[in-house]
């Protein structure tokens, strides 16, 4: 399958790759809320191996199987306390369980920096493991599993997304942010916003989660944070000198690249809906 894509454009092998991943995504959302949280651990274990396994491109050790084991159980301790399946409490077993990458480190001879990568391993924790488990924060509002939600920001991530893409194709001139993303455009991030506003429209007619003016602050949350989240991601993969952060998902790179909107659009999402929703 993948050698097949290969030999496509790169517009096919991202339109091809989507489709599918949107399939597989919307089965996850809509069957139940556990295999809801079930895919976005996954999607999340394998971002947070990505981006260690960047990290290590440039020399450095972060704990990177440890570091994603303990990614995992904050995304499952965060599902299950949403669910009202176990306490607050719970949420404790996070410190022993990250406090012990100081005392891993502590017996890793051959570790020349391991407070660089001690510091890389909790970056991981923070940039990749905190926003995805956030999902359940957001798509389990009071216990009740809302996928319509969840779906809705995911919709608004990707029209921001497409819009962006085919926006700043055709018409881009004004660079964004060249020190960082030489290709961004000013008339993608418009193009993205347009899409973005269109969608938020249909999602206040047909989905009842939110009131009218909560989807379009969400859609112009994610529009903004979004696209610094790509920036951040630039950011990252220039600073090791890379293009992609992988090649796991054709056209698209790799899961870092196709999440990174969403790693930081989460937060203030959460941060809007508790505050002010």
């Amino acid at each position: 399958m993948k050698a097949r894509l290969s030999r496509m454009s790169n517009l096919q092998q991202r339109v091809i790759t989507a489709a599918i991943g949107v399939i597989i995504i919307l089965f996850g959302i809509w069957y139940s809320d556990w295999t809801f949280a079930l895919l976005f651990c996954i999607i999340s274990a394998l971002t947070q191996l990505e981006f260690y396994k960047l990290l290590g491109l440039d020399g450095n050790q972060p704990l990177t199987y440890y570091g994603t084991a303990v990614g995992c159980l904050i995304c499952l301790l965060t599902y299950l306390i949403e669910k009202q399946i176990v306490g607050y409490d719970s949420y404790f077993l996070i410190c022993p369980a990250a406090s012990m990458i100081f005392l891993i480190k502590l017996y890793k001879k051959r570790d020349l920096k391991p407070f660089t990568n001690i510091g890389f391993t909790f970056l991981g924790l923070i940039y990749v493991a905190v926003p995805f488990a956030l999902l359940n924060v957001l798509a389990l509002r009071g216990g009740t599993y809302h996928p319509g939600l969840m779906l809705g920001c995911l919709v608004l991530l990707w029209a921001s997304d497409i819009g962006a893409y085919f926006a700043g194709t055709k018409f881009g001139r004004r660079k964004l942010f060249e020190r960082v993303s030489p290709k961004k455009s000013w008339e993608g991030a418009v193009g993205g916003a347009l899409a973005a506003a269109v969608i938020a429209f249909f999602l206040t007619i047909f989905v009842d989660d939110l009131r009218p003016w909560e989807w379009y602050c969400v859609g112009a949350i994610i529009v903004v944070t979004g696209t610094y989240g790509d920036l951040v991601e630039s950011l990252f993969k220039r600073s090791i000198a890379i293009k992609d952060s992988g090649s796991s998902i054709p056209g698209h790179g790799g899961f870092l690249d196709r999440f990174d909107g969403l790693l930081l659009a989460a937060p203030f999402i959460i941060t809007f809906l508790k505050l002010f929703a």
